[in-house]
């Protein structure tokens, strides 16, 4: 009997736990894109996301997260609609409050910003992990609960603390390289079905066998 993979559309993925949410088929803002069985926990009201979790969120830039990602509850995007000005005497954005004040509207757009927000495939954010714009989490990384995250993470590091740094990383550089050339979460979903121990409990050696099975290899 062949493996059948799990549903990447359905929102709510665990029985029985209408805390966890799939993310794709959830957000509806063409300036958010999650890939396929990335996921939120959140025991309040996790179909929310895109309005309590993405904050300040006024384009253009955008929030982008990989592929089989888990965020875990009060996880936060604090996006470059959130930026004031610090060159003049006061940081009040005046023009927002209307009045008069509207006129000087000029005042607060063409902030300078750090561009898009990316977070790569198979990332772990732990709880209430704040990840600061245009910050850019690199594949198979890990970042520990309450972290805030400012600056950029490389891939298959753990980071924490406030403001995060670098703690170690999970791999040397060379097996970093194979994991990166493997790229299991680009497989066909069946493959990656019927390799589920490998890609969770294996070696690198044998992730690397069961890619060299795929057709284009």
């Amino acid at each position: 009997m062949p493996a059948v993979p799990a549903d990447p559309t359905v929102l709510h993925p665990v029985p029985g736990q209408p805390r966890v949410v799939l993310l794709k088929p959830l957000v509806t803002s063409p300036l958010i894109e999650v890939g396929d069985f990335s996921y939120y926990d959140d025991p309040d009201d996790p179909t929310a996301f895109e309005t309590r979790n993405v904050l300040y969120h006024y384009g253009p830039e955008r929030l982008v997260i990989g592929r089989f990602c888990a965020l875990g509850e009060g996880v936060r995007f604090i996006m470059n609609g959130a930026n004031h000005r610090m060159d003049g005497p006061s940081t009040f954005p005046f023009p927002i409050m209307g009045g008069s004040w509207a006129e000087h509207v000029d005042l607060i757009t063409g902030l300078p910003g750090r561009g898009d927000t990316v977070v790569g495939n198979d990332v772990w954010l732990g709880y209430r992990t704040l990840v600061m714009p245009g910050v850019r989490i690199g594949h198979g990384a890990v970042i520990a609960s309450g972290s805030v995250v400012v600056d950029n993470v490389p891939d298959y590091g753990v980071a924490g603390g406030n403001p995060a740094r670098l703690i170690r990383r999970r791999f040397g550089d060379a097996d970093v390289d194979r994991l990166l050339a493997v790229a299991w979460w680009d497989w066909p979903l069946q493959h990656i079905t019927e390799h589920v121990r490998t890609i969770m409990s294996g070696d690198i050696g044998a992730l690397e066998e069961a890619a060299s099975a795929l057709p284009n290899r």
